[in-house]
């Protein structure tokens, strides 16, 4: 599956966006849809994740109550609302697909078809 992040852009400390992701191709059942981001000079990490058939929601822990993610079956369409922002919310986020579940929605190796990233900048 292809994917298309949307939605980056520049917002001060406590505003809002939110990420879209276009997927195009055939999504199944089986599959878990996540987003990811990577700060300068530091490793991918896990944000958020949802289950396709069930959409069973998961999140990290720095962004739990803040971020909601979702999901439009008939779109083909994930989305990361984004509340409550901080500067360390700066980075590229990249929704990623892992065609069949593989026991963990948290690591970036599960995954199989990745997006192009958008940038979020939080900054005053």
């Amino acid at each position: 599956v292809q994917l298309q992040a949307s939605g980056g852009g520049f917002v001060q400390p406590g505003g809002s966006l939110r990420l879209s992701c276009a997927a195009s191709g055939s999504i199944f059942s089986s599959y878990v849809m996540g987003w990811f981001r990577q700060a300068p000079g530091k490793e991918r990490e896990f944000v958020s994740g949802i289950m396709w058939r069930s959409g069973r929601t998961y999140y990290s822990e720095s962004v739990k109550g803040r971020f909601t993610i979702s999901r439009d079956n008939a779109k083909k369409m994930v989305y990361l609302q984004m509340n409550s922002l901080k500067p360390e919310d700066t980075a590229v986020y990249y929704c990623a697909a892992d065609r069949y579940y593989s026991g963990s929605v948290y690591r970036s190796e599960n995954y199989d078809d990745w997006g192009q990233g958008t940038l979020v900048t939080v900054s005053s």
